[in-house]
């Protein structure tokens, strides 16, 4: 009986290192963070739409609290608001799964060479999410939000984790599921491979393309 082919291609390597994003790359946390992100700010009658969410994936915590209140005109406590949007998350992390084509190449690949995570959530969030799935231990490095002072689509998250690597650029491939991830990759000067985020798969299966 032969292997079955990876559901996900990567493009043309060799590559000397993978680098994930987080939740919705890795970990199928998206909408658990939706749901968290969604009771605490309908406390201040934040409205925060599904689309405009997947979009500011990559986004640290307090930026986005910070973004919506420029936009809204409100004054959330930042602090506060962050902590309480970190501790509904806890709450319903029990629920979490992992994102299947990427695990599948988490599994392939580990042992041969390096991983690092490369994230907008804080290094409690993504340690908890990888935890829970028993990954922690496949990766070699933690990038999170506090790590770096830009973060995506600036190539800053992604550089730093090639450099504690000791990998050049060039031979990282990340994976990623937003489009600011993507253009961090690509300013970074690494090929990336994409993700499709739940509204995506939806036009797929309707029309076969995003």
């Amino acid at each position: 009986m032969g292997v079955a082919e990876p559901q996900l291609k990567l493009p043309k390597g060799p590559f000397k290192a993978y680098l994930f994003d987080c939740d919705g790359t890795i970990v199928d946390s998206m909408p658990l963070h939706y749901v968290a992100w969604k009771r605490v700010l309908a406390e201040w009658n934040c409205e925060f739409e599904e689309q405009t969410f997947y979009a500011w994936g990559g986004m640290p915590v307090a930026e986005i609290i910070s973004t919506l209140n420029v936009r809204d005109g409100l004054r959330m406590p930042v602090e506060e608001i962050a902590r309480r949007k970190e501790a509904l998350y806890f709450k319903i992390l029990p629920e979490l799964k992992a994102v299947p084509e990427v695990l599948e190449h988490i599994e392939l690949s580990h042992g041969h060479i390096p991983f690092a995570v490369v994230s907008g959530s804080t290094r409690d969030s993504v340690t908890a999410s990888l935890d829970i799935l028993g990954l922690l231990d496949r990766f070699e490095t933690l990038v999170c939000a506090g790590d770096y002072e830009r973060s995506k689509p600036d190539p800053e998250p992604f550089l730093i984790a090639a450099k504690r690597l000791g990998v050049r650029p060039e031979d990282c491939l990340v994976f990623e599921d937003t489009k600011m991830g993507i253009q961090a990759a690509t300013a970074a000067g690494m090929a990336s491979v994409k993700i499709l985020q739940p509204w995506e798969m939806v036009l797929v299966a309707d029309h076969g393309a995003v």
